[in-house]
């Protein structure tokens, strides 16, 4: 038996070798995880937006409360000198002192008021019906209409889903506590919140992110100072309008205008139905000077009071006021209607900023002699 000889180690079989990743591949390889992972975090945030709008829409209530606090301690700040939280804290303590104090005056005479609104207007309803089928002309067209049931049924289930994040009476004021509550925390120490923001931007962004912040911040501010007085003025303008009229329910009714002045176009006319349709129940001729005060005090707002505010803030035209009062009533029900201004106001801002100037390096309105 002859022995073989043992095969050498050149001789041994070789595994074929593995074709490098050659560097452009990896490259590309790379931009598609990168591609990838972005559209997944992007999609994950637009989810995480839509189940948390409600809770976003009252943070945003909030901090636009924390800007008319800020705003009017700064007021303070420069009359008197005093200290920015010192100031603030008198403000607060002022603003209560003022609705505690105006609470406690008028409380009986508001609630008595309530109550006999919530069974005038039924009552308004009906009466409007049968004048409405009295005309033949007029009772074709309300044939279609619901009934004074049906329509009281319907707001009833409006009132409730008209809150920011809780429903109901009691949700109501859960969200007026958690807007007071944290729009005080905010404007006690706002550059810790905004310090916390610019710290999400890249280094090199941040500057830039502060002067857009203080954009934002400072168009929110004029806007809710100029949006607040116009209420006041509303709101008593029509009070004593309706009481010289001889219209019932003057005091709540007024309150009820300057509260829903807080919506652009939309709120004067929730605001005018209620008391025509009272002062129909009485006479039309009522009926027809009340809507002739009601277009009166929103001319003079409208051709006063509004340059006056959007001089100062932002000017938006009539007609994008309303589109984007339809398309965030659409998405978020009574509270993008509420807050559509606002919202606006600051969109319009960032575009400003961020797109027409950062991107498209528009800066001809800085360059713009101002007056």
């Amino acid at each position: 038996m002859t022995d073989r000889p043992a095969p050498s180690a050149d001789s041994a079989p070789v595994a074929p070798a593995t074709p490098a990743v050659k560097p452009a591949q990896r490259r590309t390889m790379r931009r598609l995880v990168l591609i990838d992972g972005i559209a997944v975090l992007f999609l994950a945030l637009i989810a995480a937006v839509v189940l948390a709008i409600d809770a976003l829409l009252l943070l945003f209530a909030c901090v636009l409360f924390a800007v008319l606090l800020y705003e009017l301690s700064a007021i303070l700040h420069r009359r008197f000198g005093w200290n920015r939280k010192l100031a603030t804290v008198a403000v607060v303590l002022g603003l209560l002192l003022v609705i505690g104090l105006g609470g406690w005056a008028m409380a009986p005479q508001i609630a008595e008021q309530s109550g006999e609104l919530a069974k005038q207007i039924p009552q308004s309803l009906q009466q409007l019906r049968k004048l409405v089928d009295s005309k033949p002309l007029l009772a074709r067209l309300a044939a279609e209409l619901p009934d004074p049931k049906q329509m009281m049924g319907s707001l009833q289930q409006f009132v409730p889903n008209a809150g920011l994040f809780f429903g109901g009476v009691l949700g109501a004021v859960g969200n007026v506590a958690i807007i007071v509550f944290v729009g005080i925390y905010f404007a006690l120490s706002p550059r810790q919140y905004k310090q916390g923001i610019v710290k999400l931007v890249p280094q090199g962004k941040r500057e830039r992110a502060v002067q857009v912040l203080d954009d934002i911040g400072d168009t929110l501010a004029r806007w809710i100072v100029g949006k607040s007085l116009s209420m006041l003025i509303v709101g008593a303008a029509t009070a004593g309008g309706l009481t010289l009229l001889g219209v019932p329910l003057g005091l709540i009714l007024g309150i009820i205008a300057g509260l829903l002045d807080f919506i652009p176009y939309i709120g004067p006319i929730l605001a005018g139905v209620p008391a025509v349709l009272i002062a129909l129940s009485i006479s039309p001729d009522l009926a027809l000077y009340t809507v002739l005060l009601f277009l009166g005090i929103q001319t003079i707002e409208g051709y006063v009071l509004q340059p006056l505010v959007e001089a100062r803030a932002v000017e938006m035209p009539p007609a994008l006021t309303i589109v984007m009062q339809l398309v965030f009533g659409s998405l978020f029900d009574f509270a993008g209607i509420a807050l559509a201004t606002p919202l606006t106001a600051m969109l319009m801002v960032l575009i400003d900023k961020l797109y027409i100037e950062d991107i498209l390096g528009d800066r001809s309105r800085d360059a713009a002699p101002s007056g």
